[in-house]
């Protein structure tokens, strides 16, 4: 049976970064440039991020493309994309300090496509108004995440790979660490730190259908909350309108909106451009009414207008769930994706598909034994991002536990109601980057805090409470079926349509769900003890679900990437603030509304100039 142990090995650093992605790296990297001695704990290993999943690549206002684009339109952009209800200060930010942080990648060894004049070539992408984003390809998160980790080594970085935190130890109201555990052998670890970066990525295996790899529990996300941190904006789940659905080996993997932007068209099972159906009256100007105008727009031609298949992504998920409840979808519940008809417009269509979508075209033709540059693909919605997180400061990323910060899909604002495409890989790097900044300021300008022994005691029985059940001789319920109910609730549930009544299901079924997750047992050692990470995962995901059934029965509209068939119209009222998740005194979530902040005349101005 396991044993609580009084001897723990313990870390120090200045600052501590829980996540090893594009913003975890980023922040690492900052943090250590000011002299600062930085941990960066990442729960698999280095290099397999999830960042390494983004293709189409992320959005600069750089205007190597088309010189109409600035940090303006950008800006108006993410405000409109996000239904008004962003962080405006981190929209702001964002938009300005996107092209540096792009060139800083570059310099550090980033090998982007060219234009013929030799600057980083930029594609389209949905909710964006010009070429935006600077690519490697269909592989722009692999390139950010080998570049960031061969700038990062030579900076003096202690890594703890394969190293999962499961609670974060404060001083009073401050941080002063993390205690967790090494996945490989199951030893404990405390990690003491003047302050902590949450970099931790989302929540998408709490739902049935997801793009998001294993590592995705919504660690991040339930660490703050367990802390005292404000959680915001969790109703807004985005869902990626193309995943695949068909054949199984591919079934959730994404495919890149740079299909699209390349020139890919959706079709229904009548073979009918049905996207055409539902343009909403702001984007009717901008929309071409055939392939044939849609396909040069993608190629870069400024007078032609833009395609319906890159609007957002929430209108495009939408839009094909719609096709598919009303009988006109694809043989195995999605619509078709068709970039093959190219082949109509240039002689080297099939060339031009490879080099433009190299991993696309690979990895379907290795997995899946499908030729894109022949035949559609069958594409539906799959949980992919979700908006929402740690409610953080636009400047610094500090949450509202002070020592505590957050950068990267796990802190809320930037998107607002929905993220536009492109937007998440130049978050992390503008946000990871202050992120690491200030975590390394806060640190050096106090003293560390006290790591409590009952604090450590606590999160060791919890850690090893699942052997103990597993020992009792009870028979306890294992944590899988536990995490396919929960998974196959919210799917059902809390997903791309809601409703109050199938929501409260949702709520009814995660009560349920905690009290079994409560009692799971696992048995063997804990040396390589999949059952028991499992186990140990069930209380974020269930936070986190919580979390965004919570916020979605309160939000009584449909904004973004937060739809309910009950409430199927914006009101505006609901625009003036955002929702937040809190820890009560009493152990349960309270949720309140909090007004958003005025935003700045100026940036007002620059809103109406680009409507």
């Amino acid at each position: 049976m396991a044993q609580v142990s009084t001897e723990i090995q313990t870390h120090e650093h200045d600052v501590i970064v829980i996540g090893a992605g594009g913003a975890g790296l980023r922040a690492a990297i900052e943090a250590s440039a000011t002299g600062a001695s930085v941990g960066l704990i990442c729960k698999s290993l280095l290099g397999k991020a999830h960042t390494v999943m983004a293709e189409g690549g992320m959005a600069a206002a750089m205007a190597n493309v088309d010189d109409r684009d600035s940090w303006k339109v950008h800006f108006a952009d993410t405000m409109r994309g996000g239904q008004y209800v962003n962080n405006w200060r981190m929209a702001e930010l964002h938009a300005q300090e996107a092209p540096d942080r792009v060139r800083e990648l570059e310099a550090w060894g980033a090998v982007f496509d060219r234009t013929k004049d030799g600057k980083i070539l930029q594609r389209n992408f949905g909710g964006h108004r010009y070429p935006r984003l600077a690519h490697v390809g269909d592989r722009t998160g692999l390139e950010m995440i080998r570049t960031l980790q061969d700038h990062g080594i030579h900076q003096g970085i202690q890594v703890y790979m394969e190293h999962t935190v499961t609670s974060l130890l404060k001083d009073g109201d401050r941080v002063a660490g993390a205690f967790g555990y090494d996945r490989e052998r199951g030893y404990p670890r405390i990690f003491r730190a003047g302050a902590v970066v949450l970099a931790t990525g989302g929540i998408g295996r709490a739902y049935k259908i997801t793009s998001n790899s294993w590592e995705y529990t919504g660690d991040g996300h339930s660490l703050a909350y367990q802390a005292g941190a404000d959680l915001m904006d969790m109703e807004f789940v985005q869902f990626h309108p193309t995943g695949m659905v068909w054949p199984p080996s591919v079934r959730g993997i994404l495919v890149t909106e740079g299909v699209r932007g390349e020139g890919g068209v959706l079709r229904n099972s009548n073979g009918k451009r049905f996207m055409f159906d539902d343009i909403p009256e702001n984007y009717r100007a901008q929309t071409a009414d055939n392939p044939e105008e849609g396909w040069r727009y993608t190629q870069g031609d400024k007078s032609a207008r833009r395609p319906p298949e890159l609007l957002t992504r929430d209108h495009v998920a939408r839009c094909i769930m719609r096709e598919v409840r009303d009988g006109r979808g694809s043989p195995h519940g999605g619509v078709f994706l068709d970039i093959a008809w190219i082949k109509d417009k240039l002689p080297n269509a099939r060339e031009h598909i490879k080099k433009k979508l190299p991993s696309m075209y690979h990895q379907f033709m290795q997995l899946a034994e499908l030729d894109i540059t022949t035949e559609p693909m069958e594409v539906g919605p799959t949980t992919h991002y979700v908006m929402g997180g740690v409610r953080v400061d636009g400047d610094t990323q500090m949450s509202t536990v002070p020592g505590l910060f957050a950068a990267g899909e796990v802190a809320a604002g930037l998107h607002g109601a929905n993220r536009l495409g492109g937007n998440s890989l130049s978050d992390l790097l503008v946000f990871g980057k202050r992120a690491g900044e200030s975590a390394a300021k806060f640190a050096k300008e106090r003293t560390g805090g006290q790591i409590r022994a009952d604090q450590v005691e606590a999160a060791q029985r919890t850690l090893l409470a699942p052997f103990e059940r597993g020992a009792a001789g009870a028979s306890p319920e294992g944590p899988y079926k536990v995490q396919y109910e929960l998974q196959d609730l919210m799917q059902a549930n809390v997903g791309i349509v809601r409703n109050e009544k199938d929501m409260m299901t949702a709520l009814e079924g995660i009560e349920i769900l905690k009290r079994r997750a409560e009692k799971v047992g696992v048995g063997g050692n804990r040396e390589y003890n999949p059952g028991w990470h499992t186990a140990l995962d069930l209380p974020n995901l269930l936070t986190c679900s919580e979390a965004v059934a919570r916020s979605a029965i309160e939000r009584r509209e449909s904004r973004g990437g937060h739809f309910r068939e009950d409430f199927e119209k914006k009101d505006e009222n609901f625009a003036k603030f955002n929702i937040i998740c809190r820890r009560g005194p009493d152990g349960r979530m309270q949720i309140q509304r909090r007004p958003i902040a005025d935003m700045r005349d100026d940036l007002k101005q620059i809103i109406e100039e680009n409507k």
